[in-house]
């Protein structure tokens, strides 16, 4: 006990204050955050303001509203970073599809680094040709839609494009900047801010609605609790493990015997994270937030206003391909993620078995086995989060950013990005623990 508290103890504030590389990574991070957050005040060139907020103010019911939300309020706005990261993500999801099925991709993926970097290279290329088509989409939108551009033509929607294009790029960039230079994972990052920082004004407004009377005391207490046993539950289970024994044998060197230890093999319930939800959000967003902006609120084609229709927050058709998307994608990136094959051949080289099986091909079926029965619980895991939330949240006027997915992704950020610092302060102690072992191997 007393060693768990001086470990702790080890990682507070005198840590950090030692740690000059964190402190630079930590300050490079929320200085980005910064500068995107910025960006997203910046408008769209040719935009009226005041006829925007009337035609949007109309749609933040549905998906374009959950779009905004992962945008940081920069689609409403209609601001450089309107399109936000999705186009990139949307790009990466592609990819890794295609990679499992095109044998090139396959062979560059197994290349090593030179082949990753190939491969990322293809998805900016992607990446760009996405945030073309989506760009051109939504200033086609826009000048169908009123009044909101002041003088229309082909001069606006080249404008539109450029900047909307090359605000993903920077975004992409900056994302991929933040990983390597900063701390935690950069797009997730990017992401988070946007949901957080939207909160402030989402919480006002709830309070609004319960102070003109919209909303009763009772309903805003209920999901403010639903909220904190949502953020408790996802801690839960992020921190869940399935630990599985590997035993090594042991090996006598003379008069010494090696070896013979037991370790675990650590899996996670849910091993992808909060990549299904979020991929699964930006293959819903993408197609659905043009037919929005072309009419399918009201004054568009019959069948765009029926799909807008189908596809509302908590309606079955939204729920049904969102639960898909997402039991779908927890799946694929788990398979991505972690090979069986791969493990038990690991264990193998190393002398390690898993207790009652076989090493090779039977150890590899079992940890198949394993996998399967966690990725299950994992898929379970997230479909309820994400989905339960917006069931109840779709009868009434409350903000998305008190549903399961933005809860899901702010909490799942913040737990891998206090990991990420505790990594750099254990790396920290350590390497000065061996700089004074060094100095005392001196002074003898």
């Amino acid at each position: 006990m007393a060693q768990s508290t001086q470990a702790n103890a080890g990682f507070g504030l005198g840590a950090l204050a030692k740690a000059d590389d964190l402190k630079k990574r930590l300050l490079f991070t929320v200085g980005a955050l910064i500068i995107y957050r910025l960006g997203t005040f910046i408008p769209l060139p040719g935009i009226d303001p005041v006829a925007l907020s009337e035609v949007f103010g109309q749609q933040t019911t549905g998906i374009l509203g959950m779009f905004d939300m992962f945008s940081g309020g920069a689609l409403g706005r209609m601001t450089i970073f309107a399109l936000n990261i999705m186009p990139y993500i949307t790009a990466s999801i592609i990819m890794q599809l295609m990679t499992a099925i095109v044998p090139t991709l396959e062979t560059l993926k197994k290349d090593g680094e030179a082949g990753r970097k190939q491969i990322n290279q293809y998805t900016r290329y992607l990446t760009v040709l996405l945030a073309t088509v989506q760009g051109y989409g939504i200033a086609v939108a826009l000048e169908s839609a009123g009044t909101v551009v002041t003088e229309p033509g082909l001069f606006f929607r080249l404008t539109t494009v450029v900047t909307l294009v090359g605000g993903t790029l920077f975004l992409m960039w900056l994302g991929e900047q933040i990983t390597a230079r900063g701390v935690g994972n950069g797009i997730s990052l990017i992401i988070f801010s946007g949901i957080v920082a939207e909160v402030p004004s989402a919480l006002a407004g709830t309070l609004e609605l319960g102070r003109t009377g919209a909303l009763s005391a009772f309903l805003i207490v209920a999901v403010f609790l639903m909220a904190i046993a949502v953020i408790a539950f996802i801690v839960f289970i992020e921190r869940s493990l399935r630990k599985i024994l590997v035993q090594y044998p042991k090996r006598q060197h003379g008069n010494k015997v090696f070896g013979g230890e037991a370790q675990h093999l650590p899996l996670k319930i849910n091993v992808p994270g909060v990549i299904p939800p979020i991929f699964a959000s930006s293959l819903l967003l993408m197609p659905i937030s043009i037919i929005n902006l072309t009419g399918g609120q009201s004054g568009g084609a019959d069948w765009l206003v029926a799909l807008n229709a189908m596809l509302g927050r908590g309606q079955p058709l939204y729920l049904a391909i969102y639960i898909g998307l997402i039991v779908f994608f927890a799946f694929f990136y788990t398979a991505i993620v972690f090979n069986p094959e791969d493990t038990a051949e690991n264990l193998r080289r190393n002398g390690g078995y898993i207790p009652g099986i076989r090493p090779g091909q039977p150890t590899a079926d079992y940890l198949d086995y394993i996998l399967t029965r966690l990725t299950v619980l994992g898929a379970a895991y997230l479909s309820a989060v994400c989905i339960l939330p917006e069931i109840l949240i779709s009868n009434y006027a409350i903000p998305f950013y008190f549903g399961g997915t933005s809860l899901l992704i702010v909490v799942t950020v913040t737990l891998d990005t206090v990991s990420q610092i505790q990594s750099h302060l254990m790396a920290h102690q350590y390497e000065g623990l061996i700089k004074k072992s060094r100095l005392k191997g001196r002074n003898r």
